[in-house]
Parts: structure tokens; sequence; C-alpha cells
């Protein structure tokens, strides 16, 4: 194993073995996390940067239904868009070019790779791009982080219009299409 991957396992987050574990469903807890990244439960949000932190880490997703399962139960909860926010990127070097790093909302660090790619996805009429993380779970892109990206991608012709693509370990990422892309 060279620095480089080392330096990457280190800095991703250490997740619990959420998919291991079968508890029996325990119905819909009233907590939901809003389409701007935060955690609210019933009417009050949580501020608690550690309780979020130990609630994403037994978050799933199965289909569309979101749960937070433990060894001991399994409740869903609601989720409006994606239950994190890509906020910031940095670019590392890697063993095949430079690979971009991106930052969530909960301060995890994620390679744009083949294990966590980014994909344009439907949502409120519009292609976003999203992360896509562990368990089914998503970042969606800020929409500050969005435009600096798009600052920094290759702007590339095709048949069907415009593309802007983001290379990262060598790979290319669609991050908008002529459709999505700002005038």
């Amino acid at each position: 194993m060279d620095l480089t991957s080392l330096q990457q396992q280190l800095q991703q987050p250490k997740l619990a073995p959420v998919e291991q574990w079968d508890p029996p469903f325990c119905g819909d807890l009233p907590l939901r996390i809003d389409s701007q990244g935060r955690w609210w439960y019933q009417d009050g949000e949580i501020t608690r940067p550690g309780l979020i932190k130990l609630f994403a880490s037994v978050l799933i997703r199965q289909g569309d239904d979101y749960f937070l399962q433990t060894p001991a139960e399994k409740v869903r909860i609601q989720v409006e868009d994606a239950p994190f926010i890509a906020v910031s990127s940095d670019w590392q070097a890697g063993p095949t070019g430079p690979e971009l790093w991106l930052t969530t909302n909960l301060q995890d660090k994620v390679p744009v790779c083949a294990d966590y790619p980014l994909l344009l996805q439907q949502h409120g009429g519009q292609q976003l791009p999203y992360l896509m993380l562990w368990r089914g779970l998503s970042a969606r892109l800020h929409r500050n982080l969005y435009y600096q990206l798009l600052d920094q991608a290759q702007l590339q012709q095709d048949g069907a219009g415009s593309r802007a693509v983001l290379y990262s370990g060598g790979q290319p990422y669609l991050l908008a299409s002529s459709d999505e892309l700002p005038g």
C-alpha cells in the first residue's frame, strides 16, 4: 500500500456495519432531513453535530426509504432530498492522476471515484449533481460548490450539445449537460 492510499483510507469516515444487522422494524420516527441537510426531530432542529453524526453513522437507504438501523431496531425517517450536502472540494495527487475530494456538511471527506461517483439526478424539475455514497446514500452538491466545479470542468461538445466534465483519478464525471449549463 502506498502513502497516498493510506492517507485516503484515513480520511474516509468509519462506518458501522449496518448492512450486517437484521433488526425488527419498529415503525416511523418523527425525524427528518430537509433539503438543506438539516436534521429535525418533530419541529425542532437538531443542532448538536455529535448527535447528527451518531444518527448518520447508522443511516441506510433501502429502495426509496431511509432508516436508522442498529443491531436492536430499525426505524424509518424522512429525507426530503439527499441526506448530506457536499460543501467543499480539494484536489489531491492520486496514482492515476489528480483526484477530486468532496467534503460533506458532516465533515466526511470522500474521493470522486468508481466507488463514489458523481451522477446527475432529477430533482425539482432539474438535473442536479449528487455524490453517490455508501449504503445507498448520497450528497447533493451545494450550489456554491457546483459553480466552483463548473469553472474547473472541461467543456466538451457532442451530438447532443455541450457537457461539463470533471476528471478525477483519470475517470470522467458528468457535472452538467447543455440543458443545465448556466448561460
